[in-house]
């Protein structure tokens, strides 16, 4: 289950930080194979003759080994990435019945231990390639099926009151505005991209105001780095890190990371997304792609050229 790859580097520069337990060391050791092998064996000893093998690239939240043929083991790398483990085991399950696209299985949870400070997990494995632009049989296919998975999840009935647990709050626009500027001085210095046409959308997206409606659920990490395709058809949507309750535009990030304009617009009008949250969604758009960017570009090729995309389309995109 190759659930996140470094095109998904916004996750890493996005998710929320959650601190480990006090009581475990400062110095965490490093995530490899062995210290997965010791964690296994100590902790889920039925699985630890199978074959363990580290998935390459790997992620970007998480290290990735392939257990045998049929499930994954996965190792936050941080404390942006703590407490996934726990949050899938609790409402992938819940949810998956419902969705139309598959979703990772989560089978166990694993505590820290050997130095280690976080919860890590064994879930089932699922086959597939990550989700690319040129990789797609039908790309207005996609746009269908991608909508109608949003449209599944945003029509979910939400928590109860005392059952909200783990799920990340929805976080404004406006609380990025200061972090966005920034990013956008920053890419203009360096001559990357033009910031009065960077700052025209993210004004408008801020502009845009906040959702007039109720809270619906949101995956959190919409982009093409957590969707798997099975023959160029989208098969299965990972990553559930940023599952939360709130306004689901940050999910529209997927219309410029894997759409382009004629399958961006029939994901539009699928999930009926009006003038203001697809303005707040292009906004996301921007400024995710601004952070992963300027954090990741200059050392990673692959996120230098993920992200010049979905910054490029996004400024070429329209609001009507």
């Amino acid at each position: 289950m190759p659930s996140e790859t470094t095109a998904g580097a916004t996750a890493a520069a996005d998710s929320p930080a959650v601190t480990p337990d006090a009581a475990t060391p400062d110095v965490t050791p490093a995530v490899d194979e062995a210290l997965a092998r010791r964690l296994l064996t100590a902790q889920f000893p039925r699985w630890a003759h199978l074959p363990l093998r580290p998935l390459h690239p790997g992620g970007s939240d998480h290290v990735i080994f392939r257990l045998g043929d049929a499930m994954s083991v996965r190792l936050p790398r941080g404390d942006w990435a703590a407490g996934q483990a726990e949050k899938e085991l609790l409402w992938l399950p819940r949810l998956a019945p419902h969705l139309p696209l598959a979703v990772p299985a989560p089978l166990e949870v694993g505590e820290p231990a050997f130095g280690y400070p976080w919860h890590w997990s064994v879930s089932r494995w699922l086959d597939g390639r990550t989700a690319t632009p040129g990789g797609l049989a039908d790309p207005v296919e996609a746009a269908a099926d991608v909508a109608a998975f949003l449209r599944a999840l945003q029509g979910l009935a939400l928590p109860s009151g005392g059952s909200s647990g783990l799920l990340s709050p929805a976080v404004p626009l406006r609380d990025r505005d200061r972090t966005t500027r920034a990013a956008i001085a920053a890419v203009d210095a360096a001559g990357a991209f033009d910031a009065r046409a960077l700052t025209a959308v993210w004004e408008a997206a801020v502009e845009a105001g906040e959702r007039d409606g109720p809270p619906v659920w949101f995956h959190g990490d919409m982009h093409n780095g957590n969707l798997l395709t099975r023959g160029g058809q989208l098969s299965a949507v990972l990553d559930f890190g940023g599952l939360g309750v709130g306004d689901p535009a940050c999910d529209l990030v997927i219309a410029w990371t894997l759409l382009d304009a004629g399958p961006r617009a029939v994901f539009r009008a699928a999930l009926g997304a009006d003038d203001a949250a697809w303005a707040r969604g292009r906004g996301w758009a921007l400024t995710t792609a601004l952070s992963a960017y300027t954090a990741y570009a200059a050392m990673n090729p692959l996120v230098a050229r993920n992200t010049t995309r979905q910054i490029t389309e996004a400024l070429a995109d329209t609001v009507p």
